[in-house]
């Protein structure tokens, strides 16, 4: 019964915590895992990370990426770029189950729209700041399916730390709850509106990275909001229990960042 309440909550709002993206050569589409367990995160464990590139032909760019996610976001690798550019995002409510299931709006980087397609989370948070790991980690993933464009995902990135309740989750809460109750049951999550996941647009990390689980695939653009908003431990005690109780986290160890560029955006008018 266990196992069924698991497999029900992963659908909720695209999933929780587990996202797969897929590359097929004629098309890219985002999915869910078939096996939530079919990778783990025990360090030195047969399915752990260490592994990952190992268990299938596919999944080799977890182990030889030249371009892999997560990474430290420390002072002395960061670029500094004041000026105009904003992180542009047009969002409105639509239902969720999976994914998103219809139009939830998108955003837009260097004049390319990204459509908004899932949400999840993790725990610990994947990505740190001068070597600090937060509480949770929101994954926002983008696709543009046009065949012609070199980099189809876009992930936008919230860091979380343990303090005030977030209102989003407060919101989600209950539902959460109700789905733990229904035991297997399939429910739908009705509409969700992506524009009250708060996040700032003024100050941003972006570089080029990879999904974090397998398969791994690089040209991921990575946009992680400087602003680390809060999450209650209540709250993130729910969604650790409703999908993720077999694990105590679920976040890749960091990745090496092999000279890549890390920018950071902001107004002209800030010292920060």
């Amino acid at each position: 019964m266990k196992n069924q309440r698991s497999t029900t909550l992963t659908i909720f709002i695209g999933s929780l915590l587990w996202l797969l993206l897929l590359l097929h050569p004629s098309q890219i589409r985002a999915q869910e895992t078939e096996d939530e367990r079919e990778f783990d995160y025990a360090q030195g464990g047969e399915k752990g990370p260490g592994r990952w590139g190992e268990m299938k032909k596919e999944w080799a760019a977890c182990k030889n990426g030249e371009l892999q996610s997560p990474i430290d976001m420390s002072n002395e690798r960061v670029e500094i770029i004041r000026g105009p550019e904003k992180l542009k995002r047009n969002y409105k409510p639509c239902n969720a189950t999976v994914q998103w299931t219809g139009d939830a709006g998108s955003i837009q980087i260097n004049g390319t729209e990204y459509p908004l397609r899932q949400a999840h989370w993790h725990s610990p948070s994947e990505h740190s700041i001068n070597g600090r790991r937060y509480d949770m980690e929101l994954h926002m993933v983008h696709l543009n399916t046009d065949l012609n464009l070199k980099n189809k995902i876009a992930v936008i990135a919230v860091l979380y730390k343990i303090g005030r309740p977030n209102p989003f989750l407060s919101k989600l809460a209950r539902n959460i709850t109700s789905m733990m109750d229904k035991k297997g049951e399939q429910t739908i999550a009705g509409v969700i509106d992506p524009r009250e996941i708060k996040m700032s647009g003024k100050r941003f990390y972006r570089y080029m990275g990879s999904l974090t689980v397998p398969p791994c695939t690089e040209g991921v653009i990575w946009t992680i909001s400087k602003k680390v908003r809060t999450v209650s431990s209540d709250q993130l005690h729910l969604l650790r229990e409703a999908v993720h109780d077999y694990a105590e986290r679920n976040a890749r160890p960091l990745q090496p960042l092999h000279q890549r560029d890390i920018q950071l955006y902001g107004p002209k008018d800030t010292t920060d």
